[in-house]
């Protein structure tokens, strides 16, 4: 029936755009964009090389690359770095972004396997009972991710000793979604959607898995 239909393809469209271990309460124009953070990251970085280091040159360069944010956005990242001292703020974000996209393709493919090594159950059982209900009423998502525009840190904390870390996500994605015939009955490829998710990252200080596993979205 028609409205079943509509039904099944907004619940498609609406996972398909919230779907990051872990990845705003602030205004756009209080957000600093990570581009700006990286080129700020990069020019400290030129200028501890052409100055002389100072008495405790180490506690002072990770200072430098927690600045840029909210005070308690600082103070959750020191308590990581604290707890995981091979914590660095950059690769982190760098992986957070693969991730978005792969946990992303997964999903629109019905790759169960690939969402359950990168995802905790609860977001996982979420993400296979939408594939369930997808492919029982035939349906396939024929999406594509056109460019992430920004990832930026939404909140940073350390819970006892995990770490919980969410990052805002501003991507382009274009969606479609077929019937089991391959009509078309939601969805452009030719045109692409703004998406704003807030995923939330976990991983285990103590653990020797350096991975981080996705635990939580949201809609920013």
């Amino acid at each position: 029936m028609i409205w079943q239909i509509v039904i099944l393809a907004m619940i498609a469209a609406f996972l398909g755009m919230r779907l990051y271990s872990v990845l705003g309460r602030k205004a756009e124009h209080e957000e600093e964009a990570i581009a700006n953070r990286l080129e700020r990251a990069r020019q400290d970085a030129e200028e501890q090389q052409l100055a002389p280091a100072p008495q405790g040159g180490e506690t002072a360069q990770s200072e430098r690359a927690l600045a840029g944010f909210t005070p308690a956005i600082e103070q959750g990242l020191r308590d990581i770095s604290a707890a995981d001292r091979n914590f660095e703020l950059l690769p982190f974000l760098e992986g957070a972004k693969g991730a978005y996209e792969v946990v992303l393709e997964a999903f629109w493919r019905g790759d169960k396997e690939e969402l359950r090594e990168l995802c905790d159950e609860d977001v996982y059982q979420s993400f296979a009972a939408a594939i369930d209900e997808r492919e029982a009423a035939g349906y396939k998502l024929h999406n594509r991710l056109i460019r992430i525009e920004d990832e930026t840190v939404h909140s940073a904390v350390l819970d006892g000793r995990i770490a919980r870390i969410a990052v805002r996500f501003v991507a382009d994605i274009a969606s479609v979604t077929r019937d089991k015939d391959g009509n078309v009955i939601a969805g452009s490829l030719d045109d692409a959607i703004e998406s704003r998710d807030i995923w939330t990252f976990s991983r285990d200080t103590r653990s020797d898995d350096p991975n981080w596993l996705l635990d939580e979205t949201d809609a920013a």
